[in-house]
């Protein structure tokens, strides 16, 4: 069986029993960004490294995930480690190093997340679902450019890329239907790179190109697996 293309972007090989704690990978140009990987794998793949721990306690309520330096292609090195373990909760922190030009090792990303296992609890929503167009009624967002963009199909509602640069931007909502490509079902690893997919929000709230990138980004998971597998493999709107 084939993997697929964004399993094949977070395949980790353990680093062997001395190092329980790491895991070694490879970018992939599938999901090539501008000057380096589509930052959502980045995210994704710290995640992955923290879902194949032994010692895992419960699902992911929340990550997040500094982007220190652009990861160069090739292969890197991944550490997760549990740095408190509650009774229902799981703290940790990860990094991911590469070798430089010279042969340096150094980290370009940190992470810190938690885990849980989750309670039968009381919850609310209080915000409702926004009143959009289907996704099949939305046109497809085409790209040119980098390479990850085609590997999701987005499908936006409101809030598109400017297409003139004048100023003139009013707010900062974007509305989007978005899912793998080729389809793939739902998963903790896939909305965290999802969480990711949307452009610069000073770009549409100023209608002006300036230079911008993904520092720092969190993610909060507020359903569990088994919600998540409900989805399947169709749209989300983000």
């Amino acid at each position: 069986m084939t993997l697929h293309s964004f399993d094949q972007a977070l395949q980790l090989e353990a680093a062997g029993t001395n190092h329980p704690d790491t895991w070694l990978g490879h970018t992939s140009p599938d999901y090539w960004n501008m000057v380096g990987p589509f930052g959502g794998t980045t995210a994704a793949t710290a995640l992955r490294a923290i879902l194949l721990h032994p010692a895992l306690l419960g699902e992911p309520i929340a990550l997040t995930v500094n982007y220190a330096a652009a990861v160069a292609q090739g292969p890197f090195t991944v550490t997760a480690k549990p740095v408190r373990t509650n009774r229902s909760t799981q703290h940790w922190t990860v990094e991911l190093s590469q070798a430089d030009s010279n042969g340096e090792t150094g980290v370009v990303m940190t992470a810190t997340a938690v885990t849980a296992a989750r309670r039968d609890t009381w919850s609310q929503n209080d915000t409702p679902m926004p009143a959009v167009t289907l996704a099949d009624a939305s046109g497809r967002l085409r790209f040119s450019t980098s390479a990850w963009t085609n590997r999701y199909d987005m499908r936006p509602v409101r809030g598109i890329i400017p297409q003139v640069w004048d100023g003139s931007g009013t707010d900062s909502l974007t509305q989007l239907w978005v899912r793998d490509d080729p389809p793939r079902p739902l998963d903790f690893p896939a909305l965290a790179a999802m969480s990711d997919v949307f452009y610069p929000r000073v770009w549409l709230r100023r209608a002006t190109r300036v230079p911008a990138g993904t520092v720092s980004i969190t993610t909060y998971f507020h359903a569990d697996s088994q919600q998540l597998a409900q989805c399947g493999d169709g749209f989300l709107l983000g």
